[in-house]
């Protein structure tokens, strides 16, 4: 929801800009154009009085351009140069709000991080690699895994019901102590941070280290065979002591020492 908020309201605000500096431009270019015909009409009537005078002095010839319309001197009014440096500071402001506009919506544009992505492998074929490879399925562009989630949290009224589908839930890469990355230890079946040592269990759940919560999630939607994740909303974790998997490490940390085989 956060990640929609902002990019309708970022959207919202290029359409508002947009807007006015056509309204602006239009109103300028309709003041100009009376301006112009204002000119054009004096410089019809003194031509026609100037041949009037001619006729009455009894058609004595006038000196060579005598008769002629005089030249109207065009001169930039005080207005208008305000009004032309107006609108070139908001045409210069419009393309550097939406290019940074663009900027900020391009992963929701481009299916990235930030956006509702759809997964390239099925459902059973993500399913297929981790049991098979015995860690998470990784997606790097996400940045979140993707584990089989065999806990009780996902019931209606636990602490992650409404998030996982099939049994699959996404965790952020993300420690949620200094946010370092962090890999899945197949020794130890556990995440482990390099940085400062954080551990968490196969679910993302705190069980060592600095970190004041678990992992962060993100919401995972499964339609047939199709599966997505919604990475413009951060879960935050869970927090400490909670442990829906009851999972002592399965062998040596990759990080930090020995641990229980």
């Amino acid at each position: 929801m956060i990640g929609v908020a902002q990019s309708t309201f970022a959207v919202a605000v290029v359409v508002v800009l947009f807007v006015l500096f056509v309204m602006l431009l239009a109103g300028s270019f309709l003041r100009a154009r009376r301006s112009s015909k204002a000119l054009a009409a004096v410089g019809e009537s003194a031509g026609a009085g100037a041949r009037v005078g001619a006729a009455r002095t009894g058609g004595l010839a006038a000196p060579q351009g005598a008769g002629s319309a005089p030249r109207v001197r065009t001169v930039v009014s005080r207005r208008d140069f305000f009004r032309g440096g107006l609108l070139a500071s908001l045409m210069v402001f419009g393309a550097q709000f939406g290019g940074a506009s663009l900027a900020f919506l391009w992963p929701n544009l481009k299916g990235g991080f930030g956006s509702l992505i759809l997964l390239p492998d099925t459902l059973d074929s993500i399913k297929g690699q981790i049991q098979q490879g015995r860690q998470p399925y990784y997606y790097g562009a996400g940045r979140f895994y993707l584990i089989n989630y065999s806990g009780d949290g996902d019931k209606p009224g636990g602490i992650y019901d409404g998030i996982t589908a099939d049994s699959l839930m996404a965790l952020y890469q993300k420690c949620a102590h200094l946010g370092c990355r962090v890999p899945f230890c197949q020794q130890s079946q556990w995440f482990e941070c390099p940085c400062h040592g954080s551990k968490y269990n196969y679910a993302g759940e705190y069980q060592l280290g600095p970190a004041p919560t678990g992992l962060s999630r993100f919401k995972v939607v499964v339609s047939g065979t199709t599966v997505k994740v919604d990475t413009s909303n951060i879960i935050p974790g869970p927090p400490r002591g909670t442990n829906t998997i009851h999972q002592a490490p399965e062998g040596p940390f990759c990080v930090g020492g020995a641990a229980g085989g």
